[in-house]
């Protein structure tokens, strides 16, 4: 039997090891097959018996594509682990917002003394995790489209966070990258469940199609706690929170348990992560890098109506509409918006169409940003908030978004 394991990343590693373990692989040619190691790496594809794609390497590759046709068959890290979990697999999914979100919900069940482990992007690999599981183990899973697209399994716990267009770089249209969304509840069973928003429309028609039972959270009717109770802002780390928090109650976790959890939580880092301040009398800096699109930044800027803040936006262009970004821009009218990277004058040519008040600087990285950032904050003085949310991917000057947050961090540092 011939193996490839297409994408040699961190999931990638825990994919070889794991094949090369697994018995029913045993006698099996691998082959990894990684653009950085062979700029060729898709070619003559049909010489395998078995591909493993993963997340980072698009579905709709044409040599992907043939390769389909032709009958050569696909799975993945995701679809292994989900054939041979032998426990309770909770999956969160949405735009943005899983990683948080499936942190606090492991954070609140490791809290009630559970065997629960992390997964996905945020977490270990979930090959490694396999050992370590047990019938009574819980798995909370952050899932991508990339990892739903192709998968043919559900959870049997579910949940679809806030949805709004992203990677079209990536998918051939918005309706496939929700249906990938959608995977998450697509095959589950009578007795699974999925937790949705009741406001959340689009998620509320992709989980009707599964068999699980669709549980609706109102969060006009949500008690627990307030969004004055988290530690971190923004009315999307609330909406998040009450899911994390759905989910632990329907899992039987105690109400105060719950609570102590959320207010506890800290966020993740690059996720309008609240950074400590040099000293100057007033400021504070927020690193948003993990908003990569104009949605998600719109949150970011929703969140500081009101306030004297000086965004900072910019960066590799994923082919979305930039309307979300000028609405909110133009309701709440941050003083000052700087621009930088590939995308810098689309993102200005959007915001000026759109009539957006705020002032608008136009400039070419980073560092330049901040300078200029600098200045306007020397002409003016108020209690300025200074945020990183770029609504755009990091590709263009920085490895990742991990990167681009780390160097607005040095920057702040040497404020």
């Amino acid at each position: 039997m011939r193996i490839a394991i297409l994408g040699f990343g961190r999931e990638g590693e825990s994919l070889l090891k794991f094949l090369k373990r697994a018995p029913a692989y045993k006698g099996a040619t691998i082959e990894i097959l990684d653009q950085k190691r062979d700029k060729n790496y898709l070619k003559n594809l049909t010489r395998f018996d078995l591909i493993c794609r993963s997340p980072g390497v698009y579905y709709n590759l044409p040599e992907l594509v043939r390769a389909r046709r032709a009958g050569v068959k696909f799975s993945s890290a995701t679809q292994l682990f989900f054939d041979l979990a032998p426990c309770k697999i909770i999956g969160i999914t949405g735009t943005k917002g899983k990683g948080t979100t499936a942190t606090l919900l492991y954070q609140i069940l490791k809290a009630a003394q559970r065997d629960v482990h992390l997964v996905g992007n945020i977490g270990q690999p979930a090959l490694a995790s396999l050992g370590k599981l047990n019938k009574n183990s819980l798995v909370v899973y952050e899932l991508s489209s990339f990892q739903l697209q192709d998968l043919k399994a559900s959870p049997q716990v579910a949940a679809i966070l806030d949805l709004f267009p992203d990677h079209q770089d990536a998918h051939r249209s918005l309706r496939e990258y929700y249906e990938a969304k959608g995977n998450i509840a697509r095959y589950q069973k009578r007795g699974d469940q999925v937790f949705v928003l009741d406001d959340n429309a689009r998620a509320r028609r992709l989980v009707r199609r599964g068999g699980g039972k669709v549980n609706l959270i109102n969060l006009a009717k949500f008690k627990l706690f307030k969004p004055s109770d988290l530690k971190v802002v923004g009315e999307h780390h609330y909406r998040n929170a009450v899911v994390a928090a759905s989910l632990a109650h329907s899992l039987g976790v105690p109400q105060a348990t719950i609570l102590a959890s959320v207010k506890r939580f800290r966020g993740l880092p690059h996720r309008l992560e609240m950074l400590d301040s040099p000293s100057i009398h007033g400021i504070k800096f927020y690193d948003d890098s993990g908003a990569t699109n104009p949605a998600a930044a719109a949150a970011a800027i929703r969140t500081f109506a009101g306030h004297p803040a000086i965004f900072l936006m910019g960066g590799a262009s994923k082919k979305l509409d930039y309307a979300p970004l000028v609405r909110a821009s133009r309701a709440a009218s941050p003083h000052t918006i700087i621009l930088f990277g590939q995308n810098g004058r689309e993102v200005a040519a959007a915001l000026k169409q759109g009539k957006v008040p705020s002032q608008i600087i136009l400039t070419s990285t980073l560092t330049e940003a901040m300078k200029r950032a600098h200045k306007v904050v020397r002409e003016s003085k108020f209690n300025w908030s200074i945020i990183l949310s770029p609504a755009a991917a990091s590709f263009d000057q920085f490895r990742d978004y991990i990167d681009r947050g780390n160097k607005f961090k040095q920057l702040v540092r040497e404020w």
